[in-house]
């Protein structure tokens, strides 16, 4: 689905904001920030006792979308070992079928995976969140696998999953973020999503987070708060002076018929040049 992948706002999205599945009252505001997507949650943000609720609210709510809203709009239903999933599957696969842009699949691995593809059906559009060993071992077949369309870091629950106390910068986890990214890169996914940031009142630790990702080689993440999508996006988006160099080696390269060439004193060969015209990509998407 990698082609498919890349023509999906969920491939394009920078910021994906979550909404509990029981305020769906908020399910407007939500898409009005300018989050690349929505996830309108069944899992965490659900207690037990109001699934049904929310599953409700969800399939009362999505008929009156737009295609281009429910294009944008993703459904993260409870996972594998929960007594939760059937019921999630079941109204999904509905949800799927009217245009819904996808579906995240928590604590995936490859069994939990095939169990939601097989239920949902060829159309559904799958983003695994990797919060296990289980996911990590299994990131390639994930990302490899027909219905996927990104890869999710979910780095709470991952951390919980193995007994790890991560300092704030969380270098514990770099080779986690570089398998997550390398994974994606092998099979010619766009750059998954990373996890979110909890503390949401602090705006110096959402930019040393969200520019860690992006050093990492990530595309996007994940959003608990509206205040935070601004923020996230800008910070994914390249800035004013990478456009400008950008273009530069692009109008150098065209002069010089591709070939290798001095700018500013610094050489400008292919990998330069192929860099330059990603950035370019990026601001357009």
């Amino acid at each position: 689905m990698a082609d498919a992948a890349t023509r999906s706002p969920i491939a394009r999205a920078r910021s994906l904001l979550f909404v509990p599945g029981t305020r769906m009252d908020r399910f407007d505001k939500a898409h009005a920030t300018g989050a690349g997507c929505v996830i309108v949650d069944l899992e965490d943000a659900v207690p037990p006792d109001q699934k049904a609720d929310a599953r409700e609210q969800i399939g009362a709510r999505l008929p009156l979308c737009s295609a281009e809203v429910l294009a944008r709009t993703l459904v993260r239903i409870n996972a594998a070992d929960t007594p939760h999933l059937g019921a999630d599957l079941e109204v999904a696969a509905g949800w799927v079928a009217q245009g819904l842009g996808g579906v995240v699949l928590p604590k995936a691995d490859a069994e939990a995976l095939r169990r939601a593809a097989a239920a949902l059906g060829a159309r559904a559009a799958l983003v695994p969140l990797v919060e296990s060993l289980a996911g990590l071992d299994a990131v390639d077949a994930l990302a490899n696998a027909p219905q996927v369309v990104r890869l999710a870091f979910g780095h709470l629950d991952f951390q919980l999953d193995l007994g790890m106390r991560c300092s704030a910068e969380e270098g514990e986890l770099a080779p986690v973020r570089f398998a997550l990214v390398s994974a994606s890169r092998r099979a010619h996914l766009p750059a998954p999503i990373d996890g979110v940031t909890v503390d949401t009142g602090n705006e110096a630790r959402l930019q040393a987070d969200v520019q860690r990702a992006r050093a990492f080689g990530f595309g996007g993440k994940l959003c608990i708060h509206p205040a935070q999508v601004p923020s996230v996006n800008a910070a994914f988006a390249p800035t004013a002076a990478e456009l400008a160099w950008a273009r530069r080696v692009v109008e150098g390269a065209e002069q010089h018929m591709g070939r290798a060439f001095s700018l500013d004193g610094r050489m400008v060969d292919l990998p330069v040049i192929l860099a330059a015209r990603q950035t370019l990509e990026q601001a357009s998407g």
